[in-house]
């Protein structure tokens, strides 16, 4: 219930803007940006990881724009072990 109601939201908004799509269009569009990690082996032998979103397609960026959200969802996270 809660994923619907923040599906809607988002048509909702998008809507407002004036762009008017299906749920499988903007599902489709959204699902081309992931989030990653890279994992580097450091001089002193710890491990660290860096972990964040690819950059948003043209399609996905407007999507952001007006919804008012960052292009880059979570930020950068370092983590050393």
């Amino acid at each position: 219930v809660l994923a619907y109601q923040a599906v809607q939201v988002i048509r909702r908004k998008l809507r407002d803007q004036g762009e008017s799509m299906s749920w499988k269009s903007l599902r489709a569009i959204l699902q081309r940006q992931y989030r990653v990690t890279a994992t580097f082996k450091q001089r002193d032998g710890r491990t660290l990881h860096v972990r964040q979103a690819t950059e948003a397609e043209p399609e996905l960026q407007a999507i952001y724009d007006k919804l008012r959200l960052p292009s880059l969802p979570g930020g950068v996270k370092k983590m050393k072990i």
